[in-house]
């Protein structure tokens, strides 16, 4: 019997819309990560991008627990002396809403080159509203 292994061409995109209103950070990166991959399709090829489209909102009401608001730190280098930047969770929710759900994605992919073309297709909006309505995405329940 031989192992079934997706083509690229074979593969088709669906669009899937995720309300991140309330929910972890951690487990909602997942539920993302895996759609992104394709882990959550019967045809998985590790090495084709057999995943789908993911428009994520409400990215500011994502729910971090414990005191990691205030005790997670992100941080930024510039490449020049002295260049770190360290912010707290809290100070980037303010700033960049949706960093707080990219980083957790990104950090849960493979790294190589098909990691790129995955996270390509993760849209984030930190608000209520979306510009992929012509999509049709398909609503995501837990």
């Amino acid at each position: 019997m031989k192992s079934y292994l997706a083509k690229p061409d074979e593969v088709e995109k669906k669009w899937v819309l995720i309300d991140a209103d309330g929910q972890v950070l951690g487990r909602l990166a997942v539920k993302i990560a895996n759609i992104l991959r394709g882990r959550n399709k019967p045809q998985y090829t590790a090495h084709v991008d057999t995943g789908d489209f993911v428009v994520v909102i409400n990215a500011e009401k994502v729910k971090l627990t414990g005191k990691k608001e205030q005790n997670k730190i992100y941080q930024d280098y510039s490449g020049y002396m002295s260049g770190l930047k360290e912010q707290t969770a809290s100070e980037i929710r303010k700033k960049h809403p949706t960093r707080l759900i990219r980083d957790a994605v990104k950090g849960m992919m493979p790294k190589n080159r098909l990691n790129r073309q995955q996270i390509g297709k993760l849209k984030i909006y930190a608000g209520n509203e979306h510009p992929h309505e012509a999509q049709q995405p398909q609503v995501l329940t837990q």
